[in-house]
């Protein structure tokens, strides 16, 4: 009974001395709280304060962007910088260009400048395509305070030769494919159009300009044949082009327009062809007998003429024949080779009538008169020696019968007069 008595004493002393201890405690930590909550308003104001005081950036770095080759400025304006430093950083290597009034990088073509200890300049002179990226500027403070801004550099369009189609030939009926390959920054749209600016019969449809940079063309005509540009444009000028030839190859082609013409005994004469061949084509005249007629103005009195006019695949050829003899009457060939064939055609010469002056009794209207040989020559004019005559009638009576009809006119009138002079007397008589 007295050990149970001792322990309760006990037990009670320990609850005592916890419950004074516990009002201990409470009773010195209200002070202490009391005065940490003063102490968190005074850092607020103070941190309020520090944080005016200290370096801000006015304004955000813009982005710039030049072409390759010029120069490149980026601008970082600090208000309140006071002892603090400023510094510029190329953000993708971690490279420090300047430190304050210091350039620090290698780089010969990157300058710093600086106005009123506020606003500092970088500068990059001669911009490579290796500059394009973030750039930083910022400021030693704790923590560090930084802006970054973004430098674009594009590049011009330019044709890769290499990888470009030259000159090209092809035969016809084949495929041809040209190629264009362009670089630039941003990437070049490239496309391509004729050179002379006709339309391109492409693979069926008629088109102004084909896009992108194969030019694919099935089953090649001599239509085809010509100059190509391979235009690369990417909106940072200039647009650059380039000329890509393509011919076509094919055996010579002959077309005679007349193959029968007339001539008179006396006249200069002209024969046509028309040939169309690639390569260019060896063209000539030859005789009925087959020998090859030969030119040569140099020579008074020379009695052929041969005259070639080029243009592109086609051949104009004339063979002038001057004061038609008996002997000059018959077939004339026109010959083309080249060498992936030959071809020939012939026209022939005949004889018609000489055309006489028609007689002329009484006055016409001068643009009524019909003069069928006023002595001139001369080509072109409608005189003798074009080829117009082919159409003119072969004998004199067809020819005069302007005249005729003019004499059988005379005659009806004679009658008719005759006739009015009998009444006019009936009537004076009778009366």
């Amino acid at each position: 009974m007295e050990t149970l008595q001792v322990n309760n004493t006990v037990w009670n002393l320990m609850i005592f001395f916890c419950l004074l201890i516990t009002s201990v405690i409470i009773v010195s930590g209200n002070p202490q709280q009391t005065g940490k909550e003063v102490d968190l308003n005074a850092n607020s104001v103070n941190q309020f304060n520090h944080e005016t005081s200290m370096p801000r950036f006015a304004e955000p770095i813009p982005n710039v962007t030049v072409s390759i080759g010029k120069d490149a400025l980026l601008a970082c304006v600090v208000d309140n910088l006071r002892g603090f430093r400023v510094a510029w950083v190329r953000v993708d290597t971690q490279t420090i260009l300047s430190i304050h009034h210091n350039v620090i990088t290698q780089n010969p073509r990157i300058t710093l400048s600086y106005n009123d200890h506020r606003s500092w300049y970088l500068h990059i002179r001669d911009v490579h395509e290796e500059d394009r990226g973030w750039y930083m500027c910022q400021v030693n403070t704790d923590p560090m305070r930084s802006r970054q801004g973004y430098l674009q550099v594009v590049v011009p369009p330019s044709i890769i030769d290499k990888e470009t189609s030259t000159d090209m030939v092809v035969r016809e009926a084949s495929n041809a494919t040209l190629i264009c390959k362009a670089a630039g920054y941003p990437e070049p749209y490239v496309m391509w159009r004729r050179e002379d600016g006709d339309d391109i019969n492409y693979n069926g449809d008629t088109v102004n300009f084909i896009d992108g940079e194969v030019l694919h063309i099935t089953r090649v005509s001599r239509l085809h044949m010509g100059a190509y540009l391979c235009i690369a444009s990417n909106g940072v000028p200039p647009s650059i082009s380039k000329r890509v030839t393509l011919k076509v190859q094919f055996p010579p082609m002959l077309t005679i327009s007349n193959q029968l013409v007339g001539g008179y005994i006396g006249q200069d004469i002209k024969l046509e062809c028309h040939t169309e061949a690639f390569p260019t084509s060896i063209n000539f005249w030859t005789t009925e007998k087959g020998d090859m007629i030969v030119s040569d103005m140099t020579v008074s009195g020379e009695k052929y003429e041969a005259i070639s006019t080029d243009s592109g695949y086609n051949k104009y050829m004339i063979l002038k024949i001057r004061k038609l003899s008996p002997q000059d009457f018959g077939s004339y060939k026109c010959v083309a080779k080249n060498s992936l064939g030959e071809t020939d055609g012939f026209i022939k010469l005949d004889q018609i009538a000489v055309p006489s002056r028609p007689m002329t009794i009484t006055e016409e209207p001068d643009d009524d008169r019909k003069d069928y040989d006023d002595g001139d020559d001369d080509e072109g004019n409608g005189g003798p020696s074009e080829t117009v005559f082919n159409s003119l009638p072969t004998d004199n009576n067809s020819l005069n019968s302007d005249a005729v009809r003019w004499s059988h006119d005379g005659v009806f009138g004679w009658l008719a007069s005759a006739g009015c002079c009998w009444m006019v007397s009936a009537l004076v008589f009778g009366r």
